[in-house]
């Protein structure tokens, strides 16, 4: 939604269901599970393929980069507070043609701000990546 917002070309979608990954699976008859402790399954159309990801609740991270176990949810909202800045927080539902936004994202992107979702300290405690994004997200948006 961030690109989509800021008038830039989307390179991919990424979708995110209540659905759990097992279901995805049964649903579509070309698609494979890719990460399967983080609930991610490819689906393979005729002419893109997308990431599709179940809501999830992440739990303690103890290597600085990806949690140690999950726990899926039908929660958007639980999603959304685990991922990692404001301007990723942004959803889009497409039957109710809107943009659902849960942690101010939409008021950071025009403010040209990359705001960790909750405590930065904690964000950047659980995936060190996070602050180099951070940077880069500041620096491919022209943003602070």
């Amino acid at each position: 939604m961030r690109d989509r917002i800021l008038g830039r070309d989307i390179q991919d979608w990424d979708v995110a269901t209540s659905a759990s990954p097992a279901k995805v699976l049964r649903l579509f008859r070309k698609s494979e599970e890719v990460g399967a402790a983080f609930g991610v399954v490819l689906v393979k159309g005729t002419t893109a393929t997308v990431e599709v990801a179940s809501f999830r609740k992440d739990h303690d991270y103890a290597d600085g980069r990806r949690p140690e176990s999950v726990t899926f949810t039908t929660s958007v909202e639980a999603d959304v507070e685990r991922r990692d800045f404001t301007i990723n927080g942004l959803l889009y539902d497409p039957v109710a043609d809107e943009v659902i936004d849960h942690v101010g994202g939409r008021d950071d992107i025009e403010q040209k701000l990359v705001r960790a979702i909750g405590s930065p300290r904690k964000r950047f405690k659980e995936d060190h990546l996070r602050m180099l994004r951070a940077v880069r997200f500041a620096a491919r948006l022209g943003f602070e």
